[in-house]
């Protein structure tokens, strides 16, 4: 066979494929959607129509013909009523039809198209059926009835589709236009070829190109979904290429010579169109499943941000609280009040530890926020990181002394003199390594240790219960605490080495630990560059 005389076969491989992959992508992107399942519905009809109207002219048994006549008329009914549906509830997702739509205009599109596989449409053939040429028939008083139902509902989907371009904003009327355009030219081709000059006038030469008028349509809705981004690029771009392989295939068929091998190879090309409608049917979903992805991550991101803020605030209102309250028993700890009972006096020392040790609390908890936020800044100055060393073992020697342990000091010769945040080194670095390995030591001793060199290198040392190396994986981390840790101390946030960390490598430095296992004390190490 030559290409050109298999231009109503090319005709209806394209449209059908075209038709088929778009209704069916559609449909998958929002099943929910009212607009997306009519649009696959008329894909549906327009593709049963073009095939329909294809084979109607390749055989040469009256009786087959006329039936495949009568059959395409019958999908040309529905064609037109999925159209004028498909006008109706576009753009919506949910639409509702009127009680007149569901209750006259569906049993009267169904009573026509049951009109049309009878004789009162197509009564018999006119002379001899021969394959390949399209068969002249004798219509009946039924052709009426489809003749207004049919160019009724074309009508009425022009009309509805017309009244919302003029109500359209300027971006979504293009669409509309574009869409207007195909549909009044497809129709004005169908109804000028196939039904004026075909069965009016008796001359149905152009019928086997009626697969081809359907184009217009195809490649308007095409552009109107792309332009507006019903679909993501890349259920556009797998699309084109599952129909470009569709056609691939399908060339195969235009040049089949004889019907077995039309058969087999026209049966390969709907396996490729059906794998295809697979394909883009799981890229669809996957396509959907990232974008859930990505909601759920703003949603996520936006819960963070308030809860930070709530955090935020609760926590100042709660330091403020414990703030005063510790100014309170510090007054009556310090004697402010005079002389008070010696079991008040133990009571108010109990309660203001206790209050430091939540407002220390509180202070991790807002300074982690902040650091992960990155909103902490630091005024950095020239101080002396010996006398801060020293100020810190001062004020902390109460509380070793307190578990029967000792605080060895030993600082080398040398200058130390750091440029940095001093509050922040000496609250958030000094004090909780000390303090840590107060807290983690039941017995024995601390040694503190600072030496100069190419490095400023501060160490704390404990005789206490170690680190595994599974714990030492965690020990710097947000939140992170030591298997047993909070065994030993109950008010551990895990913010404390998180916080350390963050505020040496802000200057510079790096911080380690070093530990033999569990039961076999630790060894914490800060070096910061010599200013």
């Amino acid at each position: 066979m030559d290409l050109l005389q298999n231009l109503d076969l090319l005709a209806v491989g394209v449209v059908v494929a075209a038709t088929v992959l778009l209704g069916f992508a559609a449909y998958v992107s929002n099943t929910q959607s009212t607009t997306n399942r009519v649009f696959f519905a008329f894909t549906f009809v327009t593709a049963a129509w073009g095939i329909v109207n294809y084979f109607s002219y390749q055989f040469s048994d009256p009786d087959v013909v006329l039936w495949l006549l009568r059959f395409i008329m019958f999908f040309a009914v529905f064609q037109a009523y999925s159209l004028y549906a498909l006008f109706r509830a576009f753009p919506f997702e949910v639409f509702e039809f009127t009680k007149y739509e569901r209750f006259l205009l569906v049993p009267a599109v169904i009573f026509t198209g049951a009109i049309t596989l009878t004789p009162l449409l197509f009564s018999s053939i006119v002379g001899t059926a021969q394959a390949g040429e399209v068969a002249i028939v004798e219509k009946g008083p039924g052709i009426v009835v489809f003749g207004i139902l049919a160019v009724g509902l074309v009508i009425a989907a022009l009309f509805h589709l017309i009244r919302k371009t003029i109500a359209a904003t300027e971006d979504l009327k293009k669409a509309y236009v574009a869409i207007l355009l195909g549909v009044g030219t497809t129709f004005a081709l169908i109804i000028t070829f196939n039904f004026i000059i075909a069965a009016l006038l008796r001359q149905p030469q152009y019928v086997p190109y009626g697969a081809l008028f359907m184009f217009p349509l195809v490649a308007a809705i095409s552009y109107a979904i792309l332009r507006h981004r019903i679909f993501n690029i890349k259920v556009a771009v797998v699309s084109v290429l599952v129909f470009i392989l569709a056609m691939a295939v399908f060339a195969e068929v235009i040049f089949s010579r004889d019907l077995a091998i039309l058969v087999f190879r026209s049966s390969i090309f709907l396996l490729v169109l059906a794998a295809g409608v697979l394909l883009i049917r799981a890229v669809i979903k996957e396509v959907e499943q990232r974008e859930l992805i990505e909601k759920q991550e703003k949603e996520l991101e936006l819960v963070n941000r308030e809860q930070e803020s709530l955090l935020h605030f609760m926590s100042h209102e709660v330091k403020g609280y414990l703030t005063e309250s510790q100014a309170g028993f510090a007054a009556i700890v310090e004697g402010d009040y005079g002389v008070i009972p010696d079991k008040l006096k133990t009571m108010a020392g109990s309660a203001l530890a206790s209050v430091r040790r939540g407002v220390v609390t509180i202070m991790e908890i807002l300074d982690a926020s902040n650091f992960k936020k990155g909103t902490v800044s630091y005024e950095k100055k020239k101080f002396d990181f010996r006398a801060a060393i020293r100020e810190v073992v001062k004020e902390l020697e109460p509380d070793a002394a307190s578990k029967g342990l000792t605080i060895d000091l030993a600082i080398g010769d040398g200058v130390f003199d750091f440029e940095g945040d001093e509050e922040k080194l000496k609250r958030h670095v000094i004090r909780n390594l000390i303090d840590n390995a107060i807290k983690y030591t039941p017995k024995g001793a601390v040694r503190v240790e600072l030496i100069d060199g190419e490095t400023i290198r501060f160490s704390v040392k404990d005789s206490g219960i170690g680190v595994t190396p599974e714990d030492m994986k965690k020990l710097f981390t947000e939140g992170g605490h030591g298997k047993d840790s909070t065994k030993v101390n109950v008010h551990s946030t895990g913010y404390g080495l998180y916080i350390a960390k963050r505020i040496v490598e802000a200057h510079g430095g790096k911080i380690w630990a070093e530990s033999d296992g569990q039961g076999k004390g630790s060894r914490f190490v800060v070096e910061l560059p010599v200013a």
